[in-house]
């Protein structure tokens, strides 16, 4: 038997974006649908790298593909919720990142939901991944470490 995971804190982590929820992501149950929550991680983490610069989705030469996703949820979010991202670096490999991920309800510390993006980077053109994470990725990515 494993053990249960229990909820991050907002000070477990390194950066935060605001996101709103919408009408739409709750589903029958009155609940932000589980399937929106992987969005939310990845608008976090590629919110991120665009707001730094080290990423744009039209030119730049490296981009990140997701090889690995994961979720606990603690507690229900649901729209007209406004709610925070924590983001997070928990590893760092030659051509890939570990980000942690929580969401946070407004004011409150405990997340409702953590989990992680792996992305491995790769060339554009040539879906290959990288010898090693471009210099100013790497900067951003080592600012986030925990």
């Amino acid at each position: 038997m494993t053990d249960r995971p229990t909820p991050t804190l907002r000070s477990d982590y390194r950066a935060f974006r605001d996101i709103t929820t919408r009408w739409k992501d709750n589903d029958v149950f009155g609940h932000v649908n589980n399937v929106n929550y992987y969005s939310f991680f990845d608008t976090v983490v590629c919110g991120h790298l665009m707001e730094t610069g080290v990423f744009h989705y039209e030119t730049s030469e490296t981009i990140a593909f997701v090889v690995q996703t994961q979720c606990n949820y603690f507690a229900p979010i649901a729209f007209p919720d406004m709610i925070t991202g924590g983001l997070r670096v928990e590893r760092i490999g030659g051509s890939s990142v570990r980000y942690g991920i929580g969401l946070f309800r407004e004011g409150e510390d405990k997340a409702s939901a953590a989990g992680h993006f792996i992305h491995v980077y790769v060339n554009r053109d040539t879906h290959k991944p990288v010898a090693a994470l471009p210099d100013d990725l790497r900067a951003v990515v080592d600012a986030l470490v925990v």
